[in-house]
């Protein structure tokens, strides 16, 4: 994910400081991950530098007196270039999983129970995502159901690549 661009897509609706920046990008977008305030701090100084945002005053607070940004008619441009690009499909062609499945194979370990252990994980992930999906609003459950989906399809490999193992070390020992 793109920071900077979520947050000029925040400043659009009107200045903030780094703060509010913070409490709004980790409400919507960083329940799993939020924000360090290194991170916005860093990503604000950057986008100023770049013309992406201006100063537009300053609030005092309890501790030291917090800069307002707004985003300038260049920020705007950039955000609106950005959310009209694809992003690049994953394409995990270079799996971990994989990797491993092979390595098993090759060393003479159970590559079956290196699968068996990565179907308990992901079915243990996914009864998590429904749980929380269950509870959450719809922010929420649209991220839980890209994740159960991601979750199902490699479920899917896992079956496919447990049925092929046979064929699969044949392949790799030889």
């Amino acid at each position: 994910m793109s920071i900077g661009h979520t947050l000029l897509g925040l400043l659009e609706g009107g200045p903030r400081h780094g703060y509010d920046l913070k409490r709004a990008y980790d409400e919507r977008f960083g329940q799993d991950r939020p924000l360090h305030y290194g991170q916005v701090y860093a990503t604000l100084s950057r986008l100023l530098r770049n013309g992406l945002v201006e100063e537009s005053g300053i609030e005092p607070g309890g501790g030291p007196d917090r800069k307002r940004y707004a985003i300038t008619d260049a920020g705007i441009t950039d955000v609106e270039k950005w959310l009209g690009t694809p992003e690049k499909p994953d394409l995990y062609l270079q799996s971990t999983l994989y990797t491993k499945v092979v390595l098993a194979l090759m060393t003479g370990r159970s590559a079956a129970e290196v699968l068996d252990t990565q179907r308990s994980e992901h079915l243990r992930a996914m009864r998590t995502f429904t749980t929380r999906k269950r509870g959450g609003d719809l922010a929420d459950q649209l991220i839980c159901d890209h994740a159960l989906f991601h979750l199902e399809a490699d479920l899917r490999w896992l079956e496919l690549t447990a049925a092929r193992l046979e064929d699969l070390g044949k392949q790799v020992t030889a």
